[in-house]
C-alpha cells in the first residue's frame, strides 16, 4: 500500500498501471497465502486482468493477459509442480480460464466502444437535425437578402404583441421606412446595386433598434420596425437618429450620392386594433412622402385619421 502510494503521488507514469501493478502483486500476495489451504486459490491472480477491465483498455487488458498467462505458466513450472505436485491439467485449465476471461473481457471493451460510438453518431445526427431545423426556422422567418424578419414573421409577431398589449396595457410603437426614390437607384445602376443599397439601409436598421424591438422587411424598399420598450417620444427619437444615420451611409457603387428614407410612426392606442394601427402609420408615411421626404411624421388620432408633425 505504501508502495502504491508513493507510486500515485510522484510516478510520472499513468495512475492506472500503477493501480494495475499493484493490483498484481496484491494477487500474488493472496495466492501464496491461501494456495496451501484453498483449492483454486489462481482465481485470486485475475484481480489485474479485471481491473484493467474496469479502466476499459483495450492495451492494457490484452499487456496484461498475455502477461498473466507467461508469468502463471512459470509459477507453475517453478514451483506449484515441483513443490505443490499439482497436475498438467489443472495448469492448463487454469490458464485456459485465464485466456477466456481475457477473450471476454476484450469483447465487453469492443462492444462498450461500439455503443459509445454509436451513441455518438446518434448524439451528432441530433445535434446536426436541430441545426439544420435552426437554420430551416431562420430561413423561414428571415428576408435572405437583409437578414431581418420577412413579412409573414413580422404580422404573426405583431399579432402576439398586440393581444399583450391590450391584456397588460404595454407600450408599443409601429413606425414604417420607405426609401426615399429608390426606383430612380435601380433604373440608374442596376438592380444589384439596389440590393446592396437595401442591404445596407438593413444592417442600419438592425444594428441601431434595442435587444426587445422588431425590424422586418415589410416588401420592396419598405422596412417596419416595432418598439416595445419605449415611451412615444423615445421610440420617436429612435427613428429619427436612424433616418440621419441611414443618410450619412457612404453608397459607393450608388454614385457615394446619399440615400434617404421618409419614416411613419404611430403609437398604439388601446382598442385601436391591427388594422388602424397600420391605417395610421401607413397615413403618417405617405405625408412624410409628400412633405419633401428625408423625414419623420408622427400620427395619432384626434376627431379621425389627422397627420401632425411631431417635435
Amino acid at each position: 500500500m505504501v508502495a502504491a502510494e508513493l507510486w500515485l503521488r510522484y510516478s510520472k507514469f499513468s495512475p492506472k498501471l500503477g493501480v494495475v501493478t499493484c493490483g498484481f502483486l496484491v494477487s500474488y500476495l493472496m495466492y501464496f497465502v491461501i494456495e496451501p489451504y484453498v483449492d483454486g486459490a489462481q482465481m485470486t491472480l485475475m484481480m489485474p486482468i479485471m481491473i484493467a477491465l474496469i479502466y476499459f483498455d483495450r492495451k492494457l487488458l490484452t499487456i496484461m493477459g498475455l502477461f498473466r498467462v507467461v508469468f502463471y505458466a512459470g509459477v507453475y513450472f517453478g514451483l506449484e509442480r515441483r513443490l505443490l505436485h499439482k497436475p498438467l491439467l489443472e495448469f492448463l485449465m487454469v490458464e485456459c480460464v485465464f485466456i477466456i476471461f481475457v477473450g471476454m473481457a476484450l469483447a465487453v471493451i469492443i462492444r462498450a466502444r461500439e455503443a459509445r460510438l454509436n451513441l455518438e453518431r446518434l448524439t451528432k445526427e441530433g445535434q446536426d437535425l436541430m441545426v439544420e431545423r435552426a437554420i430551416s426556422d431562420k430561413l423561414l422567418k428571415t428576408d435572405a437578402l437583409t437578414g431581418l424578419y420577412n413579412h409573414k414573421t413580422f404580422h404573426e409577431y405583431l399579432d402576439s404583441l398586440l393581444e399583450q398589449c391590450e391584456s397588460n396595457n404595454l407600450n408599443l410603437q409601429l413606425a414604417l421606412f420607405d426609401i426615399d426614390n429608390f426606383k430612380k437607384v435601380n433604373d440608374t445602376y442596376g438592380h444589384w446595386v439596389g440590393d446592396l443599397v437595401l442591404k445596407g439601409v438593413a444592417d442600419k436598421v438592425g444594428g441601431m433598434i434595442g435587444l426587445n424591438d422588431f425590424a422586418a422587411r415589410y416588401g420592396g424598399e419598405e422596412f417596419a420596425v416595432i418598439f416595445t420598450d419605449k415611451s412615444y417620444s423615445e421610440a420617436y427619437e429612435a427613428v429619427e437618429e436612424l433616418r440621419i444615420n441611414i443618410a450619412r451611409i457612404e453608397h459607393l457603387h450608388a454614385g457615394n450620392k446619399p440615400i434617404t428614407v421618409s419614416i411613419g410612426i404611430c403609437d398604439y392606442q388601446l382598442g385601436d386594433g391591427k388594422e388602424l394601427l397600420f391605417r395610421k402609420t401607413d397615413n403618417a408615411l405617405y405625408a412624410a412622402k409628400e412633405r419633401g421626404k428625408n423625414t419623420v411624421v408622427n400620427a395619432f388620432e384626434n376627431d379621425g385619421d389627422e397627420i401632425a408633425s411631431y417635435g
